[in-house]
């Protein structure tokens, strides 16, 4: 039997009996899927609330689910919450990374006007930019399964997008490190709850912002001799803490854990 199709959408209200939805999602559950009244679904708010329901109408411009049965998400000793501070990159590269980011478990990604940016945006349409980066973070936390929404907010330097910077683990990726590695300094850390990485634009982080960024307590380091792009830089990292903080590649040894023993093979006579 196939699974409940699960939607996630950051504005609905799950806290009554039943769910109108209406605009995008509306459309993709009654004009792109297809789904009929009787359908049974899930719905997530992208906070960790989430239930069960069933489509009990279905209008011109919204449907209502009713809601049967509330989720309480099962909370996880392997989860980490990992801010990217992701100097603003050229063209549409940011909607790459924020997708492969958000699939890979990032809680919070904060693009910041780097000195070295080429790109240049403010006003409206900086605020059209992060809607859309938003609605780039809901479609991937919903392609991936996730219950959590990433949140997403721009800042116009790294000194104020560091102004809150306040995790156990910060780390700066600075192409001008030689020395100390990413892998050096994670086997010697102890398991954090909160990760704060700062990835630099296509022409890399600043003497300037790497001071600030270092007066504010991270950790200069090197993913080694190769040169990766910046829509590379972050997804690789997040690759890399998830493996070694967080829930990637551990379902393996769970479902292998969760396996019967073997019997042994019986004896000839």
């Amino acid at each position: 039997m196939n699974s409940m199709r699960r939607f996630v959408a950051p504005d609905l209200d799950l806290s009554g009996n039943a769910v109108q939805i209406e605009g995008a999602l509306f459309r993709h559950i009654a004009r792109v899927l297809r789904l009929k009244i009787g359908t049974p679904l899930v719905l997530a708010d992208g906070s960790g609330g989430e239930c069960r329901g069933t489509i009990r109408e279905i209008g011109r411009s919204s449907l209502l689910v009713g809601i049967e049965e509330r989720v309480i998400p099962a909370t996880s000793a392997d989860e980490v919450w990992v801010t990217l501070f992701q100097g603003l990159p050229k063209g549409d590269k940011m909607e790459l990374i924020l997708q492969k980011c958000t699939e890979l478990g990032v809680s919070e990604v904060i693009p910041f006007q780097s000195a070295r940016s080429v790109s240049r945006v403010t006003g409206e349409r900086m605020e059209e930019k992060v809607s859309r980066w938003r609605r780039i973070a809901v479609e991937a936390a919903r392609q991936a399964g996730r219950r959590t929404i990433p949140e997403v907010r721009f800042a116009a330097t790294l000194a104020e997008a560091l102004r809150t910077a306040d995790q156990e683990l910060k780390l700066l990726l600075w192409e001008a490190e030689e020395t100390v590695t990413l892998k050096k300094v994670l086997s010697a850390a102890a398991t954090p709850a909160r990760i704060a990485i700062i990835v630099g634009p296509e022409g890399g982080i600043s003497p300037d912002e790497a001071a600030v960024a270092i007066s504010a307590g991270f950790t200069p380091v090197t993913l080694g001799k190769r040169i990766l792009r910046t829509e590379t830089a972050g997804v690789a990292a997040m690759a890399i803490l998830q493996y070694e903080f967080g829930d990637l590649g551990n379902a393996r040894e769970e479902s292998e854990m969760a396996k019967p023993a073997r019997p042994a093979a019986e004896k000839k006579p």
